[in-house]
């Protein structure tokens, strides 16, 4: 199973002591990126949030987000006593030496750690938090496989069409190199022209092996059982599949240089169509 790099998941979480709301969101991207944007007090878990999507992912530019609302019902405010006494201590020796300063009491309640959360509470709320974005990120995983998977019927029936079109163009080879020759004997009849059976039967063998296009069929036989076999073992095979459409392509450029008749003219082009509409999917894919 192949996934897009593509997807939005979002997990809210309620509890006694507020509600928090995890968003992950992710477009394509060479290697893995990610960026966090958390509540400060939050900062300390960004460690594991990465590891969490080392594990899972491969590739893709992610943006995690964590909205953090606390419930504070009763009204009380949780202070550090301890660290607000040390603060107090120091402001106020600092007015002795500077009587002209002034102590702000909600400076002091602003500085970090004098508002806070018991150990015990941030312990047991980042276990939440933490367990919350286990069922996000695994939502968003379920996306990703879910537009995967669409991903991966629309190249199947892509390579049908390809396969389709190569046995269509072996059937119709040796009519167009008999169209070739037959062409070439009416031009010389027509304008009467004395030449050496030898040495016509050595230009036709030449002219029909510059526009035999065999080995370009082949090798797109090949490049279209080798994406399947690519698709089938499922997994992290963006690049992979990326490369075959560099091949692929080069095949059809090669079609369509030695096209001989208006058959194999039009079916390069169908072929560099479709080639177009796998290559654009194949950059969402993981």
């Amino acid at each position: 199973m192949i996934h897009s790099m593509t997807a939005f998941a979002r997990h809210e979480i309620k509890a006694s002591w507020g509600n928090a709301v995890w968003e992950i969101r992710s477009v394509n991207q060479r290697y893995l990126e990610s960026y966090f944007r958390l509540p400060e007090q939050f900062r300390g878990i960004e460690g594991l949030l990465r590891d969490k999507l080392r594990q899972t992912l491969n590739r893709g530019k992610l943006e995690i987000n964590l909205r953090y609302n606390a419930a504070n019902a009763s009204g009380e405010l949780k202070i550090n006593d301890a660290f607000a006494a040390q603060l107090l201590q120091s402001a106020q020796q600092l007015l002795e030496k500077c009587p002209q300063a002034q102590l702000n009491v909600a400076d002091i309640l602003r500085w970090p750690g004098v508002m806070e959360t018991q150990e015990a509470d941030m312990d047991s709320l980042q276990t939440e938090l933490l367990a919350g974005f286990d069922i996000a990120l695994k939502d968003f995983q379920a996306g990703r496989g879910r537009e995967g998977a669409a991903i991966e019927q629309m190249l199947r029936e892509r390579l049908d069409q390809i396969s389709g079109h190569v046995a269509t163009l072996r059937t119709h080879l040796p009519q167009a190199l008999q169209w070739q020759r037959d062409k070439m004997h009416t031009r010389l009849q027509e304008i009467k022209a004395d030449i050496d059976n030898n040495r016509l039967e050595q230009e036709m063998a030449f002219l029909a092996q510059k526009s035999d296009v065999a080995e370009e069929l082949d090798r797109l036989d090949a490049h279209i059982k080798e994406t399947r076999h690519s698709l089938k073992q499922g997994g992290a095979v963006g690049r992979r599949l990326d490369f075959m459409m560099q091949e692929f392509n080069r095949e059809a450029n090669t079609l369509s240089s030695k096209a001989i008749s208006t058959e194999i003219t039009n079916t390069a082009v169908e072929l560099k169509v479709l080639i177009e509409q796998m290559r654009e999917q194949i950059q969402n894919v993981e």
